[in-house]
């Protein structure tokens, strides 16, 4: 009998294409991995109320989202790493100061601590999302998994020699991931595997971006698509195509998860 297998795949670049749509052989490949025993499961920057849609079509219900601050396993949260709230608040009055704007996230939603700016606008339509709702106080009180600070690059970096407890991560040209320090892609699969009980040699995943990296070098099964960044393609043991170019599915043809 096979020996069970995770499969964590990122979204962005990799199960969607650059138009936020999801490849019909991706889908069809995500159904053959589970249909031969293997679990699907998903390691994205992403909030999980961000990809919730996508889950439901994949069937996936185990899942590392806020990269690796928030993990589920099977519909129940097993692992959470929330922000300090010290540093937030600090965060916030630096970044007022500065006139770049923050929005806040928790697991269900997000809020800006502005009314509206054209970097918020921009970088989240990106993702197929709108600008959030104006809630300047949504960090008190409740605790917040990451947060996204709106700059260009090089403004980072007072904000990366302030917060010793943070890690920035840029994503877009106008928006920055903050995450605390050492939370990781890599991270959230550790506790995730630890928690099934599945050995490091059976775990695979597939990313393109920089917040992939960390990931794909801490997984002996390591996949990076043909339209990755040549810095994560260097990080993987594999590179399968483009996703556009049936990169999933070529992918998991290519460790002979599927046939």
């Amino acid at each position: 009998m096979t020996k069970q297998s995770i499969v964590f795949f990122d979204i962005d670049g990799t199960l969607l294409d650059h138009d936020k749509e999801l490849p019909a052989s991706a889908k069809q490949a995500v159904s053959d991995l589970k249909a031969q025993g293997h679990i699907a499961a998903i390691a994205t920057g992403r909030a999980p109320f961000m990809f919730e849609p996508l889950r439901k079509e994949l069937g996936i219900d185990t899942y590392v989202s806020y990269n690796g601050q928030y993990a589920v396993s099977q519909d129940e949260v097993i692992f959470t790493n929330p922000i300090n709230k010290t540093s937030i608040e600090e965060l916030t009055k630096m970044a007022v100061e500065n006139d770049h704007p923050l929005v806040y996230m928790n697991e269900s939603m997000m809020k800006s601590n502005i009314e509206y700016h054209p970097h918020v606008d921009q970088s989240l339509k990106s993702l197929k999302f709108s600008h959030p709702e104006y809630d300047p106080d949504f960090f008190k009180n409740r605790h917040l998994y990451q947060s996204l600070l709106f700059c260009t690059a090089g403004e980072e970096k007072p904000y990366e020699e302030a917060f010793d407890d943070l890690t920035f991560i840029r994503w877009h040209e106008f928006s920055m991931d903050i995450i605390p320090r050492g939370g990781s892609k890599a991270n959230g699969i550790q506790k995730m595997i630890q928690h099934l009980g599945i050995p490091l040699e059976n775990v695979y995943a597939f990313g393109d971006g920089l917040n992939d990296i960390e990931m794909l070098k801490a997984v002996p099964n390591s996949i990076a698509m043909g339209n990755g960044l040549s810095e994560v393609k260097e990080a993987a043991k594999l590179v399968t195509k483009p996703v556009d170019e049936d990169g999933i599915l070529h992918g998991l043809k290519k460790v002979e998860l599927i046939k």
